[in-house]
């Protein structure tokens, strides 16, 4: 009589055991990977659009492209680069009017370049709606001037300096509506006005003035808690010596943050 031979209980568990630990070793690799892919989507997507950005300018005088989106309206007769597309209850089709009617669209004309790949769906008064932009201007670049800290936004691509060091997009990632008009940064006070985007591990996607795009990690766990915070608002607490703040104050205005 020949005997069958099988794993015993024993053996089974040993196999799911092994197993399970090679899936939680491997799970981490496999995100950061897949993470990895997004981000460089992003950073596609925000060269693309500066160089949208940078025609634009091109075919209009050197003139930037009024990069509010209908949150300050004060450009008179200056068509933004995409139509108010973040108001709280507003249809899928509405949105992809907004962005189809902005001023950019006839040098994109593809939706996915104003959208991240890691956002779908965001939670807006109590409703989940889809997103079809993540992108915001930086209020220096022909968004919104603040005569308060003496923060002046720039009309001509030429009147840019260092331009390989001055933001225009940011991935702020939707889900902040208060910067979804524009993106700012105090030069008067260490502390944080829009939430500093947290999108991609500690950090975020940048796009800047000379075309190129770029991936920067925040350093001060003070910057990451904040832009964690849930729900996101602005303003932060005071953030003395923040290095972040200082950066982006510098990528934004061309000043360094100060304490008042």
């Amino acid at each position: 009589m020949s005997k069958k031979e099988g794993f015993t209980l024993i053996e089974l568990l040993v196999v799911i055991a092994i197993i399970a630990i090679l899936m939680a070793i491997l799970m981490p690799a496999l995100n950061r990977v897949k993470e990895q892919g997004k981000r460089a989507t992003c950073l596609s997507n925000l060269k693309q659009l500066t160089l949208a950005w940078i025609m634009y300018a091109d075919e209009n005088d050197d003139n930037l492209v009024n990069g509010d989106s209908g949150e300050y309206s004060i450009h008179q007769n200056e068509t933004p680069w995409v139509l108010t597309d973040w108001g709280s209850g507003m249809t899928e089709r509405q949105k992809i009017d907004a962005i189809k009617k902005g001023a950019l669209w006839s040098y994109t004309k593809d939706l996915k370049l104003y959208k991240c790949p890691t956002v779908n769906k965001i939670v807006r008064s109590g409703n989940m709606e889809n997103i079809l932009r993540t992108y915001s201007v930086a209020d220096s670049m022909n968004c919104k001037d603040w005569p308060s800290m003496n923060a002046k936004m720039i009309k001509k691509r030429l009147d840019i300096p260092n331009p390989a060091y001055r933001i225009v997009f940011v991935d702020d990632g939707g889900t902040n509506p208060s910067a979804l008009g524009g993106w700012t940064v105090y030069v008067t006070e260490e502390r944080w006005w829009d939430p500093p985007p947290v999108r991609h591990g500690d950090g975020t996607n940048f796009s800047f003035a000379d075309g190129h795009s770029d991936y920067h990690k925040w350093k001060d766990p003070r910057t990451i808690e904040f832009g964690k915070r849930v729900p996101p608002g602005a303003f932060s607490d005071p953030q003395p010596g923040n290095e972040d703040l200082h950066w982006a104050a510098v990528a934004m205005w061309g000043k360094d943050a100060q304490h008042r």
